[in-house]
C-alpha cells in the first residue's frame, strides 16, 4: 500500500515537471519566433521615398568662392551691399561685420592650422547670396577681397545663371534686387512728375520730383539744390504723418514712416551742386485730417528744409510699369 502511494506521488511530480517544461518550451518558441522576426526585417536604406526622390545636379549648385584665412591675419571681404546674415560652419572660424561698416566682413582662424575644410555663407540686403569653401594657409595671398557687383559687370561672370534673389521680411513679396533696379531707373530717368511740392530756404531749395508705386511698395524721388557755397551736412531725412491742426505747432500724435531702402543716399551736398536720392517706404495712404509731412534736417546747422504732402498727391503715384527698368 505505500508502495503504491509513493508511486503515484512521483507520477505526479514528473507529470507536473512535463508539464513545466512544456510550458518552458512553447515560451522559448515564441521568444525564438520573435527574434527570427526581427532579424528577417530588412535594414534601412535612409531612402525614407523608396527612390522616388530627384537627385541634385550640378546646374542646382551655387558654386563656392575658394576662401583662404589664418590665425595670425585678418582677411576682409567687401560686399556690394549692407550684411544681413552670416553663416559659420564650424567653430574653427571667427566672422564680425567691421566696427563703424554694413558691407564688410572680417573673417579669420579661430584655431591654428586647422586641418579640416569649412564653409561661410553670407546674405546682403539686395537678396544676393555668397558661399565660401573656407581652408586654413600660413600666409593668405587675398586678404582683402572685394565681392563685385553683378549687375554692375555681367550677370553670366559673377553668379550661377539659376540663381534667385533672397526676398527680405520688411519688402513683402518684393524681390530686393527688383526695388534695387527701380530705384536705379528712377534716378537716371529724372523725371519731374511732381512740380509744387517742396520748400526753400537759406540758398537750399528741397523738392519732391516723383512719387511711384509697385507691388506694395512706394518710391520718393527727392532734389536737394545748395545754391550757397557752403556744403549742407545732412543730419537725417523723416518722414511722418501728423495732424493738420497740430502739424506747425508740436510733434504730439506723429507716425513716423521708416524708409525700407535708400539709393544714393548722402549725407554731404558741396556748395553749388545738386544732388538727388531715391527712398522706398512701405505702402500707406493718409487720412482727410492728416498730412505726409517730410523733414530734412541739417547737421549742426540751421537750414532745415520741411514740406507736407497730401493724400491726393499720394494716390496720384506713378505705377512703376510705365518705366524702363534697365
Amino acid at each position: 500500500m505505500f508502495n503504491e502511494l509513493r508511486i503515484k506521488s512521483m507520477k505526479r511530480i514528473f507529470l507536473m515537471l512535463a508539464l513545466a517544461v512544456s510550458v518552458f518550451a512553447a515560451n522559448a518558441q515564441e521568444v525564438a519566433n520573435d527574434t527570427t522576426t526581427v532579424i528577417e526585417t530588412k535594414p534601412t536604406t535612409g531612402d525614407y521615398y523608396q527612390g522616388f526622390t530627384r537627385p541634385l545636379t550640378f546646374d542646382r549648385m551655387i558654386p563656392p568662392y575658394a576662401l583662404e584665412v589664418t590665425f595670425s591675419k585678418t582677411v576682409h571681404i567687401i560686399f556690394p551691399s549692407a550684411i544681413r546674415y552670416v553663416d559659420l560652419g564650424s567653430a574653427d572660424l571667427l566672422a564680425a561685420k567691421a566696427d563703424g561698416t554694413e558691407n564688410v566682413l572680417r573673417v579669420k582662424a579661430a584655431l591654428r592650422d586647422f586641418s579640416r575644410e569649412s564653409n561661410l555663407s553670407v546674405i546682403t540686403e539686395d537678396g544676393a547670396y555668397y558661399t565660401f569653401n573656407v581652408k586654413y594657409a600660413d600666409e593668405p595671398v587675398k586678404l582683402s577681397v572685394e565681392m563685385t557687383d553683378f549687375l554692375h559687370d555681367g550677370e553670366a561672370v559673377n553668379r550661377p545663371n539659376n540663381a534667385l534673389a533672397v526676398y527680405m521680411q520688411e519688402l513683402g513679396q518684393e524681390s530686393p534686387l527688383l526695388v534695387k533696379l527701380i530705384m536705379q531707373s528712377i534716378y537716371k530717368n529724372n523725371d519731374r512728375e511732381i512740380k509744387h511740392l517742396g520748400s526753400k530756404r537759406f540758398g537750399i531749395q528741397h523738392t519732391l520730383k516723383g512719387v511711384y508705386t509697385h507691388n506694395g511698395l512706394l518710391y520718393f524721388h527727392l532734389q536737394l539744390k545748395n545754391s550757397s557755397n557752403v556744403p549742407f551736412n545732412i543730419d537725417f531725412i523723416t518722414f511722418k504723418i501728423v495732424d493738420k491742426k497740430v502739424a506747425k505747432r508740436t510733434a504730439i500724435q506723429e507716425q513716423v514712416i521708416w524708409p525700407l531702402r535708400a539709393y544714393n543716399n548722402l549725407m554731404v551736398i558741396g556748395g553749388k551742386r545738386t544732388e538727388r536720392m531715391v527712398f522706398t517706404l512701405p505702402k500707406f495712404t493718409i487720412p482727410d485730417d492728416k498730412m505726409l509731412v517730410i523733414e530734412l534736417n541739417e547737421q549742426e546747422g540751421g537750414r532745415h528744409q520741411r514740406f507736407t504732402v497730401d493724400n491726393a498727391d499720394l494716390v496720384r503715384a506713378k505705377v512703376i510699369n510705365e518705366l524702363k527698368v534697365k
